[in-house]
């Protein structure tokens, strides 16, 4: 590695580093951090250590209908006999797949569309932005309802209709830094020897948006994981025998002043999913922020 390349990537290691020291002093956000990679761990190895795996998919166990919980079954049973824990371990794979696929489409929507409002503006951002104002003008959960009420219910389609629901609010908050990053020197030396726009877009304005739009997406993971749970929830989302965290608590409904541990395990881990990748969002955009960081 050269002596020029080693100077110019001086910076950005002292930078990093300053990072790893303020993310490693947040204890809250350390802990979040170590949760969510468990959490991804636990998802991608669902597969090979739930206790009964059999009890994922239709199998069904009515002589054990509804144990609470115990040695053998550590959350219990639901109404067929299925391990709730072997379900609930096995459903933060299919929760944690479906809200990065859905807030990374929303992302590949949202970031193009605003990059492209802020730079050029004019007639393109007016309509461009008219268009996201009609999708914020409605509430992200109802938006979501009505499109996956619209193309039926499923989890796939659920996970579109949070997308299509979601995009906007990327749109808009890239459009903003847009505008600004669009006046600086190097944006004007690149348009001044002739770069295409969209190599501009691409190269120099959407890189320098990246931050906010990374701590925006680390939150609204939790959010996203809420929203499945509810279009579950009303039946819109995953169906049986899929086994969603909101569609166990959908169900659990029946037997809850019998069987509290039903709906209180699946329960759980919406609650502590959505809480910690909430509370690294906050702690990245402390990070990330300069006006936010505690020195």
């Amino acid at each position: 590695m050269s002596l020029t390349v080693v100077k110019a990537l001086k910076p950005r290691i002292k930078e990093m580093r300053f990072s790893l020291y303020l993310l490693n002093r947040n204890k809250l956000t350390r802990l979040s951090l170590i949760i969510v990679l468990a959490l991804l761990v636990m998802a991608m190895v669902a597969p090979l250590i739930v206790p009964y795996p059999q009890h994922i998919s239709l199998e069904t166990n009515p002589h054990d209908k509804l144990l609470a919980p115990s040695a053998q079954y550590f959350f219990g049973t639901d109404e067929l006999g299925r391990d709730i824990f072997s379900r609930v371990l096995y459903g933060t794979r299919i929760s944690l797949q479906t809200a990065l696929l859905a807030v990374g489409l929303a992302l590949c929507i949202g970031i193009p569309l605003g990059a492209i409002a802020g730079f050029f503006g004019g007639f393109i951002d007016e309509l461009i932005m008219r268009i996201t104002d009609i999708f914020l003008s409605f509430p992200p959960l109802l938006l979501a309802i009505t499109i996956a009420a619209f193309m039926g219910p499923s989890l796939h389609n659920a996970m579109l209709a949070i997308a299509l629901s979601w995009w906007p609010w990327y749109t808009r908050l890239i459009r903003g830094q847009a505008v600004s990053i669009r006046e600086r020197q190097f944006v004007k030396a690149a348009r001044a020897i002739g770069t295409p726009p969209f190599k501009i877009i691409f190269n120099h304005i959407v890189p320098n948006c990246i931050a906010p739009v990374i701590v925006q997406a680390s939150m609204d993971i939790g959010g996203v994981i809420l929203t499945i749970a509810s279009l579950s929830f009303l039946g819109l989302g995953a169906q049986p025998p899929t086994p969603d965290w909101g569609l166990m608590v959908s169900t659990s409904r029946n037997y809850f002043l019998n069987a509290w541990w039903y709906s209180i395990f699946p329960g759980l881990a919406i609650f502590i999913t959505v809480l910690v990748f909430n509370l690294l969002g906050d702690g990245l955009r402390e990070i990330m922020d300069p006006k936010t960081r505690k020195l």
